[in-house]
This record gives structure tokens, C-alpha cells and sequence, in this order.
């Protein structure tokens, strides 16, 4: 079995431990377990003296049962019965795909987003055909191009919402449309929702398994709840089938997840609506910071995200994006993410929801950089 590198990581497993200011992380500013039990208000010690009485088996096989009820609260229409817990959500990319995708199959994935829903299917054989995400089109998808590349062998769509790395987001009449565009292919419709809920604006962003019958939404609390240390994530759908596949296919690579990743998990879901402010206000006052600052730069621009924690940076520096980054690195600490890992080039990937100092002093290093070319 051949797959392609992956370029994103490649990249940061490289580089991130060299960076001074790490502004091409994308998780909001993590917590450490004594901010978690703070906002949730919860006896850190009662926890763990309680835990620790428990002995360490596998655990509930398909996922603690406290847990699965907090994720289906996540959700319109999805019971716990329809969640399933993964190892992060790159887990559980990658299971969702592994058991739903045949050679032949034929599978259409956005492009730019994280490289999982693209090159895993390619890897089994699946033709692959890419909806390209346009930046004069605010990377939103172009429906009659979707409509296009959909034929009879048509088995899984594959989407971001919202976008990484483009901080894009998708409106609900969008979603919609694609789900009538699965449903005449009978097809399955994957969306990545890493970054659900940390929108710009108070609105409610509806998930793909809400929308539609054979709609696999993705989450963790990597992300949106800054918890990327527990590699907990899972895959909600109201198709019985690909249920099914998923935990016939989950036998073999996952068995079940952390007793201690569970539990911690399920005090940050009982208090989602304490770590969404917080994480809220992070990303909302941080934007703020990169909107002026791009605004200020003449030779850098992007599209302003909707959503999550991500922008291209498209800059006019005639000088290849890995160059650029690397340079930019090893003379300044800044730490930025190639536009290359996403196949575009001229831009960059930066992720501003870290420590506002860190963003700052990370922006600040980036003009005296660029000033430099």
C-alpha cells in the first residue's frame, strides 16, 4: 500500500520544536488540566481520587456512555447510539474512509483542507477528483462544478466546514445543496468539523449529520475545546450502514479508546459552554489583531476567515513558500505552515488562535522578515 506524504505534517513534525513563536498552530491556546477543572468548576482532586480507584481495562468498547451523550448534544438529531469515539480526529478520518472506501470507488474532495480526505482514498484505489477551492470565490465550492465531477460511481464527498486552512465556512443553503447533489448519487457525504462552533459571528453552524441521512460528521476536542493532549475524537452519522462498516473496520485498528482521555473529555463537554467563551474570545481578539495587521502590510493579503482558527496568508515575495518559511524560521523563530502542504503556492498557512503575545511578537518578526526580501 503506497500513499503520499503528508505534507503538512511532515512539515510541522519537522520544524514546530524549533519555533520561538509558533504561529502556524491550530488549536486555540491549549489548556492545562488545572484551567479545565477551573471552568468547569469541578474538584480536580475529588476527580482523580475517584479515578484513581478504577481499574484500568479497555473501558466501554465503543466509547463511554457519559462521553457519547455529551458529543450527541453537539448535534440536532444524532443520539449517543450514533457516535462512535476514535483517536483524535485524524483517527477518526482516517477509519470513516478506510471503511467506506473500495478500489473504483469514485471520490471527490475539496481542495485545499487537510490532506487526509484526499489522499487516503487515492491510496485505496479510488478515482479521485478534486473540487478546487477557489480564493477569487472566497473558498467557498462551486456547486455546478461539484455537480460535474458526480457520476454513478460516485460513493463519498468529501468536505471541511469550516475550512483548513482557509478559515472558510460553508452556509447552510451551501450544505444543503451538496446533500441533494450526494443524494442523487446515493452517495456518502464526509465533512472534517474540527473547528465547528468557533465562528466570527453568533450563529449556529449545523452539522452534515443533521442535514443529511448519510452525512459522517468529524470532531475532537482538539481544537475547538483545546484539548489536542487527549487524542480524543469521534465520528457521528445517522446512516446504520456506515455505522456498521465503521465498527466492523474499528475492530482492527482502534479496539476502543483511553479510560483517563474519556473521562477528561467528558468534564470539558459538560462545561462546552465555559471553554466556548473562552475560546471564542481568543479567536475573535485575535483576527482583530490580524485583520489590522494585514491591513497595515502592503504586500500581504488574504480573505478574512468566517471561522476556526486558520488563514492563508498570500504574500508578493517572488520566492517559493517552503523557502520563504524556512528562512523565515531559522532567522527569526517565527514559525509559519508552507502554502505548498495545500498545493498552493505565494501564501501561507498561519494559525493566530495561540497566546495574543505569541501572535503578536510572531506577526512582528514576520514584517522585519519580509522588509529584509
Amino acid at each position: 500500500m503506497k500513499i503520499a506524504a503528508f505534507k503538512v505534517e511532515e512539515w510541522m513534525n519537522q520544524n514546530e520544536t524549533k519555533a520561538k513563536y509558533n504561529i502556524a498552530e491550530t488549536c486555540v491556546d491549549s489548556v492545562t488540566l488545572d484551567e479545565l477543572f477551573r471552568l468547569a468548576g469541578r474538584d480536580r482532586r475529588a476527580f482523580f481520587d475517584d479515578f484513581s480507584q478504577r481499574r484500568l481495562t479497555y473501558g466501554e468498547i465503543f466509547g463511554a456512555a457519559a462521553l457519547k451523550g455529551e458529543i450527541a448534544k453537539l448535534y440536532a438529531s444524532i443520539s449517543p447510539d450514533d457516535v462512535v469515539t476514535t483517536h483524535g480526529a485524524s483517527g477518526a478520518n482516517h477509519l470513516a474512509l478506510y471503511s467506506l472506501v473500495e478500489p473504483g470507488d469514485a471520490v471527490i474532495s475539496v481542495m485545499p483542507t487537510y490532506q487526509q480526505l484526499y489522499s487516503i482514498p487515492e491510496s485505496y484505489g479510488a478515482q479521485l477528483r478534486v473540487l478546487k477551492l477557489k480564493r477569487e470565490e472566497n473558498f467557498q465550492p462551486d456547486l455546478e462544478r461539484l455537480r460535474s465531477l458526480v457520476n454513478k460511481r460516485t460513493k463519498l464527498i468529501c468536505i471541511n466546514n469550516p475550512n483548513n486552512p482557509t478559515g472558510a465556512l460553508m452556509p447552510e443553503e451551501t450544505l444543503r445543496a451538496i446533500v441533494e447533489i450526494a443524494r442523487s448519487a446515493d452517495a456518502y457525504v464526509l465533512c472534517d468539523e474540527v473547528y465547528r462552533f468557533l465562528t466570527q459571528e453568533e450563529l449556529y453552524q449545523p452539522s452534515i449529520a443533521d442535514l443529511y441521512e448519510k452525512g459522517i460528521s468529524i470532531g475532537s476536542v482538539s481544537k475547538v475545546f483545546s484539548l489536542a493532549g487527549l487524542r480524543l475524537g469521534w465520528i457521528a452519522t445517522r446512516s446504520a450502514e456506515a455505522m456498521h462498516e465503521v465498527l466492523l473496520h474499528r475492530d482492527y485498528d482502534t479496539i476502543s479508546c483511553g479510560m483517563i482521555d474519556e473521562a477528561l473529555a467528558t468534564v470539558a463537554l459538560q462545561a462546552k459552554e465555559a471553554l466556548l467563551a473562552r475560546n471564542k474570545r481568543i479567536v475573535r481578539e485575535n483576527l482583530a489583531l490580524l485583520d489590522e495587521w494585514v491591513a497595515k502590510e502592503r504586500r500581504f493579503s488574504y480573505v478574512k476567515p468566517q471561522c476556526g482558527t486558520t488563514a492563508l496568508l498570500y504574500c508578493e515575495a517572488d520566492i517559493p513558500s517552503e523557502e520563504f518559511c524556512s528562512r523565515l524560521l531559522a532567522e527569526t523563530g517565527a514559525f509559519l505552515t508552507p502554502g505548498s502542504c495545500f498545493d498552493e503556492e505565494h501564501c501561507f498557512r498561519i494559525g493566530y488562535a495561540c497566546n495574543k503575545a505569541e501572535l503578536e511578537a510572531g506577526l512582528a518578526k514576520l514584517s522585519e522578515f519580509t522588509k529584509k526580501l
